[in-house]
């Protein structure tokens, strides 16, 4: 806890004082309240700061050796939306003896910045005088920031929703209402479409789970043995089967792979969404490298590296650092924006880690390690 900068004189040196022992008992007793992610400040039995955390510098613009000995309001002087002066308003040390806190809420610094605050009263016994006054501040940046990205996924998965719900509710009431009107090619077509938008749908709600887990660190995966050659080999021969041809496909083999545990589903979830976006976005042949390489996970020796390029124009330079982030979708619209975020959360999940580079054709180059990770029932 800073202790520099405290006033002169009586005042001053009983405010450094309380400061000291303060600190000694923080030193003694608990962390390093400089190491708090919050800004915490601390008000004695008479309302002077007697402790002023580097978070709460951080929030307030305020520098401890300014704050430390100062009367609460001068250093510390909140209002609440309305302009009204904070510490006037609810009047700390004289109301009434059986409050012990004051809940979260938003107040404004001087210059208008929003901040939450929450404040603890601490008495030397029940219903006695406030012995000291313990301020929790949080930054409100962190947290607008939260609620936009939540809005921005709500914009953004009811605008995703509403082209396929929108076609498979048109179909279905064309053909319930004329159905004798439209020839067998004719009602094959418009099912055919509805059970595209359905599959559409069903990917939308299944992102949206994927992200929910991710985000609360409840993505679970269920270890087996994998063969990731032939994982790989499976989803190019759906490729060349839907019409790409074999010869876009390139697939190379180091061996001798290490046997690798992993969730075979959400690897293959992995695979679909980077061969689709080499596919998609990129250009000329899409080369597919697994190697053996060490293992991301400290304690293990080896690991699985899987590398997807191609030859198309790659990622600008600029946009690197936010290919992982939701909603990115480069240059080419379409899709989400959600899929490359859910392959770093599966391959993070299964303690492995991914790369975005650029390839030595000059296309984008997604390369993953996983560690091998047998199940904890056969280490």
């Amino acid at each position: 806890m800073s202790v520099a900068g405290t006033s002169t004189g009586p005042e001053g040196q009983d405010a450094r004082g309380a400061v000291a022992s303060g600190r000694a008992r923080d030193d003694g007793g608990g962390p390093d309240p400089d190491q708090l992610p919050d800004g915490l400040v601390v008000a004695d039995e008479r309302g002077r700061v007697v402790g002023f955390n580097a978070a709460a510098e951080r929030i307030t613009a305020v520098s401890a050796a300014e704050a430390l000995g100062q009367p609460l309001e001068k250093a510390l002087p909140l209002e609440d939306l309305e302009g009204r002066r904070w510490w006037q308003l609810t009047d700390p040390y004289g109301g009434l003896s059986t409050r012990t806190r004051q809940p979260e809420r938003n107040l404004l610094l001087p210059g208008g910045r929003e901040v939450l605050v929450t404040v603890r009263y601490v008495r030397a016994e029940p219903l006695g005088p406030v012995h000291r006054l313990i301020i929790c501040l949080r930054d409100t940046e962190a947290r607008r920031r939260t609620e936009r990205s939540h809005a921005e996924l709500i914009a953004t998965v009811a605008h995703e929703l509403r082209s396929p719900l929108t076609s498979v509710k048109g179909f279905t009431a064309t053909l319930l209402a004329k159905w004798e009107r439209f020839t067998d090619d004719q009602k094959r077509l418009m099912l055919e479409t509805v059970d595209a938008d359905a599959d559409r749908v069903t990917r939308l709600i299944a992102e949206l789970l994927d992200i929910s887990r991710i985000d609360s660190g409840r993505l679970e995966v269920r270890r087996q043995p994998v063969d990731i050659g032939a994982a790989v080999s499976r989803h190019i021969q759906a490729y060349v089967a839907a019409g790409q041809s074999a010869g876009r496909f390139l697939l190379r083999i180091e061996q001798p792979l290490p046997a690798l545990w992993a969730d075979p589903d959400k690897i293959d979830q992995v695979l679909s969404n980077l061969l689709e976006n080499a596919v998609r976005h990129g250009e000329g042949t899409v080369t597919i490298d697994i190697t053996p390489t060490a293992s991301p996970r400290e304690g293990e020796d080896t690991g699985t590296s899987v590398t997807v390029s191609d030859e198309g124009p790659g990622i600008p330079e600029e946009s690197m650092n936010r290919v992982f982030t939701r909603f990115w979708r480069g240059s080419k619209r379409g899709g989400t924006g959600l899929g490359l975020y859910i392959v770093k959360g599966i391959v993070e999940a299964h303690g492995g880690t991914i790369t975005v580079g650029r390839a030595r054709g000059g296309g984008a180059e997604f390369r993953f390690t996983l560690p091998v990770s047998a199940p904890a029932y056969l280490a």
